[in-house]
């Protein structure tokens, strides 16, 4: 690992010649800087495309073998984890479990900074061993500068258990490699503000995380075309959403869908099944589980069953 002494030769730390004059810009100014800068933490996550698709690939596979996915990261980096990790069971009607957030410093340190906690390998390890992560389960280090001694020795424990291993940094593996099972890096050069990374870095950052939980739900039959058809109805919002998608994507009217919602318990997914195949809740949910949850698999089987 690159020792902590030499951080400002990071790409993270370095400084951007763009900004230099930065405190002599007027707001406008200031504005456009920051535009031009953000199109590049765009670039940043092209550039590692194919280490963002294979760690979809990879993550569903476990998690549908029932595993769990891990984001494990300290400051920005941890918060952007735990945000992601949160927006999954309403979204996706997900069981908190399977994706969680780790950060440095526990819950308190999603409001204040804790930022002394990153320093400590050894508490990256033990958190390892008390969430009981093992060989099905994914483990992805977010660390912008790639230093972080947190979340290395969190890698290097979940390694250790057999589960795969995703480090996700803003630097070249040239300057912080890691003994990962998947690399994933977002080169989105020098901040604007230098060495603050919760700028281009923690875009690129949230758009990376993005892709993967949103990848691995599709992977896992959580969508159906571009449909929320596992969205949680849990408010009146999200009512309104389901009741959306389903004559979106039937030929029934408003009243009809919010019908079938509620004799589907309120499980979109499960109303759409009962209203093209035109089996009752039991048999539809039956149906479901048979093919993993995947609607468009479970009705294609069942009208090839018909037929």
């Amino acid at each position: 690992m690159t020792n902590l002494q030499e951080r400002g030769h990071l790409l993270t730390e370095q400084i951007n010649p763009d900004s230099q004059n930065l405190d002599e810009l007027d707001a406008q100014e200031i504005v456009e800087l920051f535009n031009r800068e953000d199109q590049k933490a765009v670039t940043a996550v092209a550039g590692a495309k194919l280490a963002l698709a294979r760690t979809i690939e990879e993550t569903a596979a476990r998690l549908g073998r029932g595993g769990r996915l891990f984001y494990v990261g300290a400051g920005t980096s941890g918060r952007l984890g735990v945000l992601d990790a949160a927006e999954c069971p309403p979204t996706f009607c997900t069981p908190p479990e399977l994706v969680q957030g780790i950060i440095a410093g526990g819950a308190s340190a999603l409001l204040k900074s804790s930022e002394e906690k990153e320093d400590r390998r050894e508490d990256g390890e033990a958190i390892i061993r008390e969430y009981g992560i093992g060989s099905l389960d994914v483990v992805i280090g977010i660390t912008a500068g790639g230093t972080t001694p947190y979340v290395h020795g969190a890698l290097s424990a979940a390694k250790g258990e057999g589960a795969l291993t995703v480090m996700m940094a803003c630097v070249p593996e040239e300057q912080v490699p890691a003994d990962v099972d998947i690399n994933i890096r977002l080169l989105t050069g020098p901040e604007i503000l230098a060495g603050s990374t919760r700028l281009k870095a923690g875009t690129a950052t949230k758009l990376a995380l993005n892709i993967i939980s949103t990848g691995t739900m599709v992977k896992l039959g959580k969508t159906y075309g571009n449909r929320m058809v596992d969205v949680a109805v849990t408010n009146s919002k999200l009512r309104d959403r389901a009741i959306r998608i389903l004559t979106d994507l039937t030929d029934l009217s408003r009243d009809l869908a919010s019908d079938l919602l509620e004799r589907s318990g309120k499980r979109v997914k499960l109303a759409l099944l009962m209203h093209w195949t035109g089996v009752d809740q039991t048999t539809g949910e039956a149906l479901l589980q048979q093919h993993q949850g995947n609607l468009r698999v479970a009705v294609h089987s069942y009208k090839q069953h018909k037929n």
